[in-house]
């Protein structure tokens, strides 16, 4: 019985790891989709903003502030950048692209593991947009 105890404990200590090492592809996430208007999905959320051209300088001040935020790639003098935030206890990345296209300001977000999020992406993003 003990064995499955432990057995139980390595699967759980290897998925957490997995979850906060696994490497994270700009190639596969640093993406646009072709059009990207207001809607949510399971598991993300896409919006719009009138902005003027400031937005996307403007959003990476405030996603660079918010916890467990890093850019994952791009930048605002290219026009489009993609953070990953980390959710707090597992650590689970969550992805966030913005793109400045003229006076608005698009922003995709989705998880990487899972089939939902619970609204957590459609929240940041709409906390994101409220700091502006």
């Amino acid at each position: 019985m003990i064995w499955v105890v432990w057995i139980v404990l390595a699967a759980v200590v290897a998925f957490g790891a997995w979850v906060r090492l696994a490497p994270s592809d700009p190639a596969r996430w640093h993406v646009m989709p072709a059009a990207v208007v207001d809607r949510d999905f399971e598991g993300g959320v896409m919006r719009v903003a009138r902005t003027g051209p400031e937005g996307l300088a403007r959003l990476d001040e405030v996603a660079r502030g918010w916890p467990r935020t890093r850019v994952l790639a791009g930048s605002v003098e290219e026009g489009m950048v993609t953070y990953v935030t980390r959710s707090a206890v597992w650590g689970f990345p969550d992805y966030t692209t913005a793109r400045q296209a003229g006076d608005r300001l698009e922003i995709h977000a989705r998880l990487r593991f899972g089939r939902g999020d619970m609204g957590v992406n459609r929240k940041r993003v709409e906390a994101w947009l409220a700091d502006l």
